[in-house]
């Protein structure tokens, strides 16, 4: 494959979009943003902004003509909107599509039956036979959870209120990222394009248990007051069945009940990673201190 130089990214201004944009134009790539047309977001002066209509095939494909990467960093509850991306893509010449993965081992064939996967599958399902029957190529970036933001936000462990959830005692190892690193695997990606052609890459900063995790940001937080909630993975996966059974069922329940066990459900469900390709992308890792370091600055003050 020749080399790729110009990427369109779709999410540019969210969690992994943002510091995706910023590692592009550090590594020299042109760059396109796709905006919604209503949108007032601002981009520096070296970035082309194309306004694009998701719901429109041709509107999507007169934006990606040119393109040799789509990088899509979309919030989940647009994952659909991805179909429409791929077949743009592919009636481009888009060389290389990067779907908006970014999280737990959903090509797992546990993670793959549950509800709130369902959309990830799909778009992996249509990425595949893009690849069959186009030029179109992909790469999977998956990372766990985001180590920083996860901490930050209370995600993973809720200093501000100091609750903590601790699945099936928290003793389970899980594959953690940073943003900056993830926004760093999607450039390596886009260098070696071969190596990562058509397949999911893993990558992490640290494999960590919930309980370790604890120990660090109790450390920033204060060790007093806390409150722990030891939650069974198998009875969140049966309240997950039982939800989508109803006839509105609450998006918010199959979501996050079906990320637990792919975070905190070991390693049938592939939580720590069992291979990696950090360093064929040059991923580091974070050493005890450096992981201490990120703790301290995510945790709210």
């Amino acid at each position: 494959m020749s080399s790729i130089t110009k990427v369109a990214l779709a999410g540019a201004k969210g969690n992994v979009g943002a510091p995706t944009l910023e590692q592009l134009l550090k590594a020299g790539f042109e760059v396109t943003v796709l905006t919604r047309p209503d949108s007032s977001s601002t981009f520096p002066s070296n970035v082309t902004v194309k306004p694009v209509d998701y719901d429109s095939v041709d509107s999507l494909t007169a934006a990606l003509k040119g393109q040799d990467a789509l990088v899509v960093t979309i919030t989940h509850t647009a994952l659909g909107k991805q179909h429409n991306l791929i077949e743009a893509a592919s009636k481009a010449g888009v060389k290389r599509f990067l779907p908006s993965e970014f999280g737990s081992d959903s090509f797992n064939e546990k993670l793959i039956k549950l509800p709130g996967f369902k959309a990830k599958h799909e778009v992996h399902e249509a990425l595949r036979k893009a690849a069959r029957e186009t030029g179109l190529t992909w790469t999977s970036i998956v990372n766990g959870p985001f180590l920083d933001w996860g901490v930050a936000v209370g995600f993973l462990i809720n200093a501000k209120e100091k609750k903590v959830e601790l699945p099936d005692g928290g003793n389970h190892q899980y594959s953690a990222t940073t943003l900056e690193t993830i926004a760093k695997a999607i450039i390596a990606v886009l260098q070696h394009p071969e190596e990562t052609k058509n397949r999911p890459v893993y990558i992490q900063d640290v494999a960590i248990s919930q309980k370790q995790l604890y120990d660090l940001v109790k450390k920033y937080a204060g060790a007093d007051g806390w409150t722990e909630n030891v939650s069974s993975i198998d009875a969140e996966i049966q309240k997950v069945l039982e939800e989508v059974k109803k006839d509105q069922p609450d998006i918010r329940v199959v979501a996050f009940g079906s990320l637990k066990p792919a975070i905190w459900g070991g390693v049938e469900y592939n939580s720590a990673f069992q291979k990696l390709d950090n360093e064929l992308l040059g991923i580091k890792g974070l050493s005890p201190a450096e992981l201490e370091a990120v703790v301290a600055k995510s945790v709210p003050k």
